[in-house]
């Protein structure tokens, strides 16, 4: 977190108390006050219930607003934004997340509010999709901080992003703007689970990454089971498993191995094919990259750079930034707040 402060996102500094921000994604739900500094208070987090009960998520959720509400700034309060996994509808305040089963077309924004009234805080309240919410917190906070016209992308089991056009946040009717991940980059490409062809998602995240060096013949190193664990294809248990994730093949690809240098070769290809097909239409000056697989660091974004000079050759594109996310982990809640702050009026409303 930054240890100075930095004024309020645009649109509703003039509410100048804490806003409560709630990110939902498929491992854990978490919360806190975000006050216009960007810091934070009051953290909180539960696990994301792994069953087929909607009202059991849910339950989780409200459990995290309960647990802000204990803080003695809760009746300070001026605003909620909700960061979420998606597809998100934010037309309809509903979320389908690919990683929570359990809710499909969700009203999780009329139900958040409902928890937040039941508390005493009558807020206005937001919805957003992940990407949209990390592209806020890295203007605000972070990477994009001073830029007009940003791209902020999550590379990590799919490809999100967000769009940040002259100093707006720009989520669409919506809020899907942005999704860089369903760009298609290769016209013969294999089918995406979205149901297009070739989509940057298919190529760059890390699923696909995988799934290629592994059909190419790479071998996982040997990783201690604990951490390899059920997601890495390793048993848990003693003994050793092999780390077949994006993680495997990026520490592969720092040793050397041809085919995993190949498969980051590869995704960073496909974003750089997007990231200059971004800036050409809406003349973005930078791409900001986060999420898991952007922690190979140099691995993956010495491609996407290199690939880059290739396809970003009009005079308004070809000195275009690609730099990593700057907020990790806060990015979340930060965003979530941010998000809120920029979207909604700059007076307090009815939700």
């Amino acid at each position: 977190m930054p240890s100075a402060p930095f004024p309020a996102p645009r649109a509703a500094a003039a509410a100048s108390g804490p806003t409560v921000a709630i990110d939902i994604g498929g491992t854990k739900i978490a919360g806190a006050l975000v006050h216009p500094d960007g810091t934070m208070t009051a953290t909180t987090r539960r696990p994301t219930p792994r069953g087929t009960d909607a009202d059991e998520v849910m339950a989780a959720v409200a459990e995290v607003v309960a647990d802000l509400s204990g803080s003695p700034l809760w009746d300070s309060a001026v605003r909620c934004g909700i960061g979420s996994a998606g597809p998100v509808d934010t037309s309809r305040g509903t979320v389908s997340p690919v990683n929570i089963g359990a809710w499909r077309e969700f009203p999780v924004q009329e139900r958040v509010v409902a928890e937040l009234a039941a508390r005493g805080a009558d807020l206005p309240t937001v919805l957003a999709g992940d990407g949209v919410a990390m592209t806020a917190a890295e203007h605000w906070l972070g990477a994009a901080r001073g830029h007009a016209n940003a791209l902020c992308m999550v590379v990590s089991t799919g490809v999100g992003g967000g769009l940040i056009l002259n100093n707006q946040l720009h989520p669409g009717p919506t809020g899907n703007a942005g999704h860089i991940g369903h760009i298609s980059v290769a016209f013969d490409g294999e089918p995406c689970a979205c149901g297009g062809h070739g989509c940057v998602e298919s190529i760059a995240s890390g699923t696909a990454i995988a799934r290629w060096a592994l059909d190419q013949g790479w071998t996982p190193p040997e990783t201690p089971a604990a951490e390899a664990g059920a997601g890495a294809g390793g048993a848990a248990g003693a003994g050793r498993g092999r780390d077949a994730t994006a993680a495997g093949v990026a520490a592969a690809a720092a040793e050397g191995d041809p085919i995993a240098l190949a498969a980051f070769d590869r995704a960073g290809r496909a974003l750089a094919a997007a990231i200059a097909a971004t800036a050409t239409l809406v003349e973005t000056d930078i791409a900001v990259i986060g999420g898991g697989v952007a922690t190979a660091g140099d691995t993956l974004f010495a491609p996407i750079r290199s690939h880059l000079a290739a396809y970003a050759t009009l005079s308004f594109v070809k000195h275009i930034r690609v730099v990593p996310a700057m907020l990790g982990t806060h990015a979340g809640l930060i965003g979530a707040a941010a998000a809120a702050t920029m979207l909604l009026p700059s007076a307090p409303s009815a939700s």
